[in-house]
C-alpha cells in the first residue's frame, strides 16, 4: 500500500438527523452529489438574472473553464487514475473508498451515546454490514445505517471533490463572467442539473481563481430555500498535492465563523482488504456523529 499524502481523519451527523442532501444520480463508478450541514446564509450579490435562465445548449465558455479547473487539478488521467483515498469530513466521520471495487468504510462515534459505528459496504449494491461498539448489528437499525453510511458518502465526497466532477453528466454549466468573491475577480460557473438526483432545483455558483484557475470557493441555492433566503457561500483553501492529484483541505464559511475541514486526505495505489473487511477502529476515526 502507497500512501501519498495525509493527516489525521474524522466526522457526522446525529443517527435521527434528517439528511437534507441534494443528492446527484449516479452512473458508472459513481457521480458525487451536493451538501449538507448548510451553514448560515452570507449576503451574495443578486443572483437573480441566473436564477431565471432555463437549461440551454452546452456552454463553451463555461465547459473551457471546467477543463481550465480540471487541468490545473492535475488532469483527466491523473484523476481517472486515483483508485483509493480517504479523508475525514469536518472532524466527525472517516471515509475509505476504493473508487475501483465501490467497496467504502465509514466510521466514527456517535455523539450521544458515545458509540463507535463502522459500516463496511459496497457503493454499488450498497449491501454491507454494520457494528456498533465491535457488536454486528443486523434488521431495520442495520439499514438505517447502511443508508446513512450511503448518504454520508454522497455529501462528504462532494464536498471535498465537487471541481472534479463540473463536467458530469446531468451537470449544466453556465458562464456567469467575472464576479467579486471574497474582495476579488473571479471567473464564475453556475452549476445547474438537468434530469438529475433528488433536488434539481439546486444552483451552484463555483469560483475560479483566473490565476491558479483553482476553485476559490462555492455558493449555493438549495430547492428547499424559501424564495428570499440569499445563497450559502464557503470559501475553499490550502490546495495540495495528494499522489497525482490536488486537494482543498479547508472550507470557511464566507460570512461567519464556521469550518468544515477536510482532514486526514490520503491518496492510495491500493487500499487492504482488512480496510473494508475487518471492524476494527482505525487509527482517526472521529468521535461526535
Amino acid at each position: 500500500m502507497t500512501i501519498h499524502n495525509h493527516r489525521y481523519f474524522c466526522h457526522p451527523l446525529n443517527r435521527g438527523l434528517r439528511l437534507a442532501i441534494p443528492a446527484l444520480a449516479l452512473s458508472f463508478l459513481l457521480q458525487l452529489a451536493p451538501p449538507l450541514m448548510a451553514a448560515e446564509d452570507s449576503p451574495m450579490k443578486d443572483q437573480e438574472s441566473s436564477e431565471k435562465s432555463g437549461p440551454t445548449a452546452p456552454d463553451e465558455t463555461a465547459q473551457e473553464w471546467a477543463h481550465r479547473v480540471l487541468e490545473a487539478l492535475g488532469g483527466a488521467q491523473a484523476w481517472s487514475d486515483t483508485r483509493a483515498l480517504s479523508f475525514s469530513f469536518a472532524g466527525f466521520r472517516s471515509h475509505w473508498w476504493d473508487r475501483q471495487t465501490g467497496a467504502h468504510r465509514y466510521e466514527g462515534t456517535t455523539r450521544e451515546e458515545g458509540q463507535h459505528y463502522v459500516v463496511l459496504h459496497n457503493l454499488h449494491d450498497r449491501k454491507g454490514k454494520v457494528f456498533l461498539d465491535g457488536e454486528l448489528i443486523s434488521g431495520r437499525d442495520a439499514e438505517e445505517w447502511l443508508d446513512q453510511a450511503y448518504s454520508a458518502w454522497i455529501n462528504d465526497t462532494y464536498w471535498l471533490l465537487m471541481p472534479y466532477k463540473l463536467q458530469d453528466p446531468g451537470v449544466h454549466l453556465t458562464y456567469e463572467g467575472v464576479q467579486d468573491f471574497q474582495g476579488k475577480p473571479h471567473e464564475t460557473l453556475l452549476m445547474s442539473f438537468e434530469g438529475v438526483g433528488l433536488t434539481p432545483g439546486d444552483r451552484y455558483w463555483v469560483y475560479v481563481d483566473p490565476q491558479t484557475h483553482l476553485v476559490a470557493g462555492w455558493s449555493y441555492i438549495l430547492e428547499s430555500y424559501e424564495a428570499d433566503r440569499p445563497a450559502t457561500a464557503w470559501a475553499w483553501g490550502d490546495w495540495q498535492r495528494y499522489g497525482e492529484i490536488l486537494l482543498a483541505s479547508e472550507r470557511s464559511q464566507v460570512g461567519g465563523d464556521r469550518q468544515l475541514p477536510m482532514q486526514d486526505i490520503a491518496v492510495y495505489d491500493q487500499l487492504p482488504a482488512s480496510i473494508f473487511e475487518d471492524p476494527s477502529p482505525q487509527l482517526g476515526a472521529g468521535e461526535g456523529q
